[in-house]
């Protein structure tokens, strides 16, 4: 009885080490299985693509800060942001016209929206915000929204601002041609109406 219990606990020991041993290979990539791999391969995940950044207009200035309306959003969880980045604003001359919380959080810096009235605006407002996201939307206004990130900060020092009130804007090395984002938004827009517009039938019928 004893040497047929040594005989089965020796098994059992030296299955469990087998086991071991292979557990350990399979992590440590020591062993390749094609049925592992199929089974526990990681979805990649996808790079996050970014909106292009429209070029200013050719020989455009920037723009007197009082020409300028900025509204402002918070879109972190720090309360009060707004306001006092807003009073910040405020304080060099800059217009502010809304300032409240953003729908959703915003990751980064911070993102400007704005229109194609008001490329100008925006870039010059992009100049007191250095890592701001610059947006294009289709606002028929020249009115720019500044929408906060949770890695935002503070205004840049005002002394800091690079910008020449004689001296054209300057283009970044990988921004869009104006007209060539405002045809496509237009298409789209166009091909959106095209889409949802009901036929003569259906309104008859109505």
């Amino acid at each position: 009885m004893r040497e047929r219990q040594a005989v089965i606990f020796g098994i059992l020991l030296a299955a469990l080490a087998v086991i071991g041993l292979g557990a350990a290979a399979l992590y440590t990539d020591s062993v390749n299985l094609p049925f592992f791999d199929r089974q526990f391969a990681a979805e990649p995940t996808p790079t996050p693509s970014l909106d292009p950044v429209p070029c200013p207009p050719k020989g455009a200035l920037p723009v007197k800060y009082s020409k300028v309306t900025v509204n402002v959003y918070n879109g972190t969880s720090t309360a009060g942001l707004a306001s006092r980045t807003a009073a910040d604003i405020k304080a060099r001359k800059f217009k502010v016209g809304k300032t409240t919380n953003a729908p959703v959080n915003y990751a980064g810096v911070a993102r400007i929206n704005f229109g194609t009235k008001g490329v100008a605006a925006a870039y010059t407002l992009a100049a007191h915000v250095p890592g701001a996201l610059l947006t294009l939307d289709a606002r028929k206004n020249a009115t720019v929204d500044l929408t906060l990130g949770s890695d935002f900060t503070e205004l840049v020092a005002a002394d800091e601002v690079t910008l020449d009130p004689k001296t054209p804007l300057v283009a970044p090395a990988n921004c869009t041609p104006l007209e060539t984002l405002a045809a496509a938004q237009a298409s789209a827009q166009a091909s959106t109406k095209a889409t949802t517009k009901p036929s003569a039938k259906a309104t008859a019928k109505q």
